[in-house]
Formats: structure tokens, sequence, C-alpha cells
């Protein structure tokens, strides 16, 4: 335990003077439709446990039937949708449209978060600490290393590590991986941060807790060590210096206030520590709508100051709103 960080506790939502209808949007058409499709499900049971009318609403590739099943319009949306379509402003864009309230942040800071190059330069404009990075196309990646070894390959507007290479030295699979692109034209490129992998979440204007995660195996926390039984172990609070813990708070809360977020986020950071404490602390992303899967960090994190998953759930529909 880090002297000076006992969680205390996280206020749930007050009392409802009616029972209130509440949509919950899942699915969808990204990479991430399983992630979602299983934090749908968590969130659907938590709902009912927790006293709301809630109607499961799985999403697929047909607008006007997600927007038919939102007729009558419910109270709010909980919208469990991860990826392109559900996490990047879209949905979030057809909700405002609609005048109905939902979860998470809204357009303009869905969109930026999505995209990682335009996060990257929104948190470098408020002083916040990134890694050094490149905007690459497949043909020049294909033709040479865009940074010194080793570094990252990242889709621009992916979530769930879902298409992450690292490529470090000797390897041979830079041609390779850039032929077989399949997430557009162009790579993210950052250089490869060594030491221990920290995730931060936010709820409002509190950011929660500092959690270190130990993926299985030594691997990286790519898409398996996220979802998979036993693919990774937690440490909360993370066991770093006070300094850097404080730190991975405060970053965190001005990540998630210099994109304009709203309700709960979780940024992830690299931490190294190779050559000593307190060491380079390196803000990689901010995700505006966390998984809720039996695997995720949020709820953990929550559950550390005293906050079960159905209350958890509750916050976020008493702080669903919309730009209408």
């Amino acid at each position: 335990m880090n002297a000076g960080h006992t969680p205390r506790p996280l206020s749930s939502a007050g009392e409802r003077s009616a029972k209130r209808r509440v949509a919950v949007l899942y699915g969808g058409i990204s990479a991430e439709r399983e992630v979602s499709l299983s934090t749908g499900r968590q969130v659907i049971t938590a709902l009912r446990d927790g006293g709301f009318d809630v109607t499961p609403i799985e999403v697929a590739d047909d607008i006007a039937a997600v927007i038919a099943a939102l007729t009558p319009r419910p109270d709010a949306v909980f919208n469990a949708l991860h990826g392109r379509f559900g996490e990047d402003g879209a949905i979030q864009g057809v909700l405002d449209w609609l005048g109905i309230p939902y979860t998470h942040s809204g357009v303009r800071a869905s969109a930026l978060a999505m995209d990682k190059v335009a996060a990257k330069a929104v948190f470098v404009a408020n002083g916040l600490p990134v890694a050094r990075h490149v905007v690459v196309d497949r043909e020049a990646l294909a033709a040479s290393d865009p940074l010194p070894l080793p570094y990252v390959i990242k889709p621009l507007n992916e979530g769930s590590s879902v298409g992450v290479e690292i490529i470090r030295n000797g390897d041979n699979r830079r041609t390779e991986i850039a032929r077989a692109w399949r997430f557009g034209q162009s790579a993210l490129v950052e250089e490869y941060i060594p030491g221990r992998e920290l995730t931060v979440g936010v709820m409002g204007d509190r950011a929660l807790a500092v959690t270190e995660i130990l993926a299985d195996a030594g691997t990286f926390y790519d898409y398996e060590s996220k979802y998979g039984d036993g693919g990774s172990r937690h440490v909360i609070p993370a066991t770093v210096h006070p300094a850097t813990y404080d730190r991975a708070l405060d970053v965190a809360l001005a990540a998630h206030r210099a994109l304009g977020c709203r309700g709960a986020t979780r940024c992830d950071f690299r931490y190294d520590d190779t050559t000593g404490e307190p060491g380079r602390l390196v803000l990689l992303e901010i995700n505006t709508q966390p998984g809720l899967t039996p695997t995720s960090l949020l709820p953990e994190q929550a559950a550390h100051h005293g906050m079960d998953f159905a209350q958890l759930c509750t916050w976020m529909v008493e702080n669903a709103a919309c730009r209408a």
C-alpha cells in the first residue's frame, strides 16, 4: 500500500422518485463487439438489480433499427458500445439529435479520444507526458523503420489493443505487418517505453487509484491479457514511488479535463523505472468508455473506494447527459 492513498468511499446515486427507463446499447460493429457484448450483459443485470426498467438493444449494422428501438424514448441510454461507431462520437451524435441523455463522454471528447494522434496533440498542448511518435503510411512502414528500435505500431483509431505490434531489436516482422495492415492506410508508431503498465480511472472530477497491470507470461497488455481468464493480474494500489502515484492521478484527471470528458474514463500509462524510482511516466491514451467486463479495471478501482458494480452503473446513469 502507498502511504496516504487509503481509499475513501465514493458517493453513490441519490434516491430516485420513480422507476427510470434505461436502454442499454451493446454489441456494435467494431472489432470490439465481443467486449461490448460482455460489458452490456453485466450492465443490464446490474441496472435491473438497481431497480431500473431496462431495455437491452443489441446493436448491429442497421442504425434505423437502433433508432426504432429507442422509440418511445427512454429516460437515458447506457452506452455500452466499444470501438468505432460506439466510442468515437458517432452514436453520441445520434443520441444528441434524438435528445436522449446518455452515459460517458459527448461527441467532441469521444471523437478526440478515439483519434490517438488528435488526443496526443491535446495532451502535448496541456503539458502532459506522451511518447515520441510519428504517423506513417503502409508503404513507408514496409520500406524502413520509422523510429529507432524498439517501437510500437498501433491503429490510429482502435481500442482494446486491437492491432498493436511491438517491433524489437532483431525482429524482422515489420514488412509483413505493413503489407497485412488492415486498419487503414496509415499507422501510429510510438517509441517503446520499457518498465511497467499502469492505469488510472476517473469518475467525474476525481481520479480513483493507480493500478499496476501484470500481463500473463510477461507479455504486453494485449487483447487476450485484457479479457481472457487469468490473462493478467492487477495490483491496486500500485506499489510505485509516492510521487509517481500522485503524478499519475494528476495526469489522468488533467487528460480527462483537457479533452472535455464527462462521466467515467480510464487513462493508460507506461512507467519506466528501469533505472530507479521515481522514473518516467508516459500517458499512452484515454478510454472514454472503459470496459465493464468481469476482468475490467474501472470496476475494481470503484470497489477499492467502496462502490460495488451496481452502484457504479447507477452512478453512470445518474450522470447521463446530452448536448440537447
